[in-house]
């Protein structure tokens, strides 16, 4: 029935996650391209392609500040309303702050190639469509009458680190100083995405889990929060650290051991937390699952960070700081942004909330991916076919994936009932 009713372009301002989300998709997809043709390039020469910034910045700052604050929107006007009990805003609020960050954001890939003001154009966009929406929920905020607005308060405060890293972004890549630029991008990934993900992961993994096994009660406490938000300072600490390179061999080695110590400690705990969480017992339920091992990507991350610390400290050299940075980004925020929108387009587009055949396979093909990635971390000779194939097939599962809960947005619900 669903797939006889018509697909509109008008039907996106239904609801904010069907904007959101729409937008983030598309968004997704040029950037996925985008990556696969360079890494075809750099192996082929066949393409010829000309850099006026540095593919690997743009390919940094895309994956960090572009399609994810999208995706973002579409939940926290969703969910998030709920959490502080005001009213959502409608769709077409949105429509303007989420086409600056979608249109600035195909500029910075364009300008990657053609002429830096335009991708500094890009940026600008980027800034104000970040800016605008970061208000709009400081605004939600505000309004709220619930005493309990942690959460959301802490969302809120990641969103001004976001808008603060991106405006820095801005004006490194103004300034030529790349260097500069890659730790704001850092400081964006750590401070604004991680910090958003940490925070509703402590909120609803839980909560979903209680829902789907009620013998599981939801079990959320604070220090795990608080260790989470450690662990994001310290991220962004080390990313500011790392750029001022001190002379001091000592400092440096004492650093590398202490870093080190901390991300496998964090580590350890946050790979428990997930057993604790439910993981083990997940698997009777696919969609939650995905969360679950989502999240214990998060631990994976850190216990790979802190041993290549660790190698730095006895070795004098680093060997997986990509691979550790990939089972971050790869691992856990992409499952769990796989498991999350899915959920979300599912349940409010009257369809059941699980995971079927084809999400499930293809929730599998981003692990194989991801750890493709890791390995090209450590390969060697052989780590630009890995890292070939590790960007064509997140290319090909996000279009597979995506292209399908787009054919969602654009249709009226099949049960009749609006949203």
């Amino acid at each position: 029935m669903s797939a006889a009713l018509p697909w509109r372009l008008r039907h996106l301002l239904l609801a904010p996650h069907r904007l959101g989300f729409f937008l983030a998709m598309v968004l997704l997809w040029c950037a996925g391209l985008w990556w696969a043709l360079v890494q075809w390039d750099r192996l082929s020469g066949a393409l010829g392609l000309a850099y006026v910034l540095s593919p690997s910045l743009v390919h940094g700052a895309v994956m960090t500040f572009g399609f994810i604050p999208l995706f973002f929107s579409g939940f926290l006007f969703t969910a998030g309303p709920k959490w502080l009990g005001v009213a959502p805003p409608a769709a077409p609020q949105l429509l303007a702050p989420l086409l600056l960050q979608a249109s600035g954001w195909l500029l910075w890939l364009a300008g990657a190639h053609w002429h830096l003001a335009l991708g500094l154009g890009g940026l600008a966009l980027a800034c104000a469509g970040l800016l605008w929406m970061s208000a709009l929920f400081w605004r939600l905020l505000a309004r709220s009458p619930v005493v309990d607005t942690l959460h959301a308060l802490v969302i809120a405060q990641a969103c001004g680190v976001g808008c603060a890293s991106l405006l820095g972004l801005t004006a490194s890549v103004w300034a030529g100083a790349d260097a500069v630029a890659l730790a704001c991008v850092l400081t964006g990934l750590w401070g604004f995405v991680v910090a958003v993900y940490v925070v509703v992961a402590h909120r609803m993994i839980p909560f979903f889990t209680s829902s789907a096994m009620p013998q599981l009660a939801a079990w959320r406490p604070f220090w795990a929060l608080g260790l989470m938000l450690a662990v994001v300072v310290l991220e962004v600490l080390a990313a500011w650290l790392d750029l001022l390179q001190p002379t001091d061999a000592a400092w440096g080695n004492v650093w590398l051991l202490l870093r080190g110590t901390l991300e496998l400690a964090a580590g350890a705990v946050l790979l428990w937390l997930a057993r604790k969480w439910g993981l083990v017992q997940s698997f009777k339920n696919r969609l939650l699952a995905m969360l679950h091992i989502g999240f214990m990507w998060l631990g994976v991350a850190l216990v790979l960070a802190g041993s290549s610390q660790w190698t730095g400290w006895i070795t004098g050299t680093t060997v997986l700081p990509l691979g550790a940075l990939h089972a971050l980004t790869m691992g856990c925020l992409a499952s769990l942004m796989l498991a999350m929108v899915t959920r979300v387009s599912a349940g409010h587009s009257g369809r059941a909330l699980v995971a079927d055949g084809a999400v499930w396979t293809l929730f599998w093909g981003l692990q194989a991916a991801t750890v493709v990635r890791v390995l090209a971390a450590w390969s060697g000779a052989h780590g630009a076919w890995l890292l070939l194939l590790a960007a064509l097939a997140w290319f090909c599962l996000m279009t597979l994936w995506g292209g399908r809960l787009v054919s969602w947005y654009g249709r009226l619900r099949p049960d009749g009932r609006g949203g």
